[in-house]
Order: C-alpha cells, then structure tokens, then sequence
C-alpha cells in the first residue's frame, strides 16, 4: 500500500527544477516549501517537542498547522521562531 504522503510529495516534487521548465504555480510551491520545513523542524524539535510521537511520522500538508502549534506551544525561543516562519 502505497503511503498517499508520499506519493503527493513525489508529484509535486517531480515538477520542480528550474523555473522555466516548473509545471507547479506559486502557490504550490510554496506549499511544497511549507511542508518540506514543517518535516525539517518535526526532526530537529522531535526531543522538546514532539517527544510523545514518533521520531519518523510522516508529516503532509495538513500537519503544517499543528507542527506550527507544537512548536510554539512547547518549545523554547528558537523552536517559537521556527513556527512563526512557517505560519508566513
């Protein structure tokens, strides 16, 4: 079974490269960047903040939001700063 996750992630992904050759929009884009930075800071807040989940859930598009409050929630000054980033 293949995780749908994934398979978002590769599609979008697949059309990225220069800019003249991307079929994604903007808005897509930035939502690939959204989410390849929630996953980033899943990792590297894992111990302070998401300590009772497991250290390789998969996060997708609809995890941005609560990574955000995770991590403004429960971390420290750096972590807050990280999810105001990903709130832009």
């Amino acid at each position: 079974m293949e995780d749908p996750i994934r398979k978002y992630m590769a599609t979008i992904g697949r059309k990225g490269g220069a800019r003249s050759r991307r079929q994604l929009s903007a808005e897509q884009a930035r939502e690939m960047v959204r989410v390849r930075e929630a996953r980033r800071a899943y990792r590297t807040f894992h111990a302070r903040c998401f300590w009772s989940y497991p250290p390789d859930l998969a996060i997708g598009p609809d995890d941005v939001a609560w990574v955000v409050e995770q991590l403004m929630k429960h971390g420290d000054r750096r972590a807050w700063e990280k999810g105001a980033s990903l709130c832009r």
